[in-house]
């Protein structure tokens, strides 16, 4: 893969593929920009260099539907702040109006496409869409790497059309080399933790790990399926009961492999799914019917965090509990916690996108760990040992 350090790009119409797919709230203005700023790097080399900018990005998943609620409209007034300069805006992404501001784009000035997903075709990864979307630029840059994962026609098809003139951005090279510390570089003892809510989305990252992890942490609701499967009383909590046999399958080859696999022994244990809702601790496999666990214990907490502390590399995707919940969020935090103080001992720390960097970003954790992903779905798929279609293209 071509980085963008091997080229000068001074009055060239540069293709950025970016992942602006940002939260905003009722009123369109951005809740978090983490991936913009991860953005920034790529974007600023391009134009001090002095290129003419075409940014690109899919928003949300409007079903191949023109939307306002969907438009990255919303997002210029917020670039033009963070780049220092105006950030025009055409309201389709092919066509003759992109096609005439493309062309009459002058270097050091920035146009925003509208939302690809506005095309069913961007997602379908249809190569007449991909060609119409290359007709704009004389160069090509994908710097998306939270839709590398996908075979999509600005991500994987586009590069196509540029055959010696595609390049890998700062934030992609950076996501790539992180991912590796961890998968071929770990320094032991090696510590994954996993949370969140489903076994089922995580089988495949769960099997491929044990067999490079020392130890491996199971939190959030997908623990109660490992529970459940040994025998414990789970009440109303989340649970896969046809993921059981499956759990204990995996129990069995961390046995085999050698492998610590930690699951929580007791929960913040509530009467309903709500922050308001009566909750006590008590132990993860005793909780009554009618009641639900949404967080680790205290217990739970201190037996993590003294494995977290021990570990030379800590891979980190998927919450502890319903940190969204103040009430149910302390498990979250201190296994961030733990994170921060193996990383403050030298410990290669990478938190894995999605919840995880968003809980990490609300406690304001995100600068005393090693690297917090921007790409929760391309990680997990990198980490698996797949190949990654969007990075496949630039290589």
């Amino acid at each position: 893969m071509k980085s963008i350090d091997e080229s000068n790009f001074t009055g060239k119409r540069v293709l950025l593929r970016v992942d602006f797919n940002v939260p905003l709230d009722d009123q369109f203005a951005i809740v978090d920009d983490t991936r913009i700023q991860g953005a920034m790097p790529t974007m600023r080399k391009l134009l001090d260099d002095g290129a003419a900018l075409i940014l690109m990005s899919h928003f949300g998943r409007p079903k191949g539907e023109p939307s306002d609620k969907f438009s990255l409209g919303h997002l210029t007034g917020h670039l033009a702040a963070v780049l220092e300069r105006p950030v025009d805006f055409v309201a389709d992404c092919i066509g003759e109006e992109a096609q005439r501001k493309a062309a009459n784009l002058q270097p050091g000035e920035v146009l925003l496409l509208e939302n690809l997903r506005f095309y069913e075709e961007e997602e379908a990864g249809d190569k007449e869409f991909a060609r119409k979307l290359a007709a704009l630029g004389d160069v090509y840059v994908n710097d998306a790497f939270g839709a590398a994962h996908r075979s999509h026609a600005s991500t994987a098809v586009i590069a196509e059309f540029f055959p010696t003139s595609k390049y890998g951005g700062y934030l992609m090279a950076a996501e790539l080399q992180n991912a590796d510390k961890v998968l071929k570089n770990a320094q032991k003892p090696f510590t994954a933790i996993m949370g969140g809510a489903k076994v089922s989305d995580k089988l495949e990252l769960i099997e491929a790990l044990l067999d490079k992890v020392d130890n491996l942490i199971i939190g959030g609701g997908m623990a109660y399926t490992f529970v459940k499967a040994k025998g414990g009383e789970i009440g109303n909590s989340l649970v896969e009961l046809d993921k059981l046999d499956l759990a204990l399958s995996l129990l069995q080859k961390a046995e085999e492999k050698g492998v610590n696999l930690v699951l929580p022994t007791d929960a913040r244990i509530a009467d309903g799914f709500s922050n308001d809702a009566p909750f006590y601790t008590g132990p993860n496999d005793r909780i009554e019917a009618d009641k639900m666990g949404l967080d680790i214990g205290p217990e739970s907490e201190a037996h993590f965090e003294s494995v977290i502390k021990a570990s030379k590399t800590v891979l980190w995707n998927g919450p502890m509990g319903v940190f969204e919940m103040d009430n149910f969020s302390n498990g979250t935090r201190a296994v961030a916690g733990a994170i921060v103080a193996a990383t403050e001992r030298g410990a290669f720390s990478l938190i894995g996108g999605g919840d995880s960097a968003a809980a990490v970003s609300k406690m304001g954790m995100t600068e005393h760990v090693s690297y917090v992903s921007t790409g929760g779905g391309a990680l997990l798929e990198y980490m698996e040992g797949k190949v990654l279609p969007g990075v496949k293209a630039l290589q």
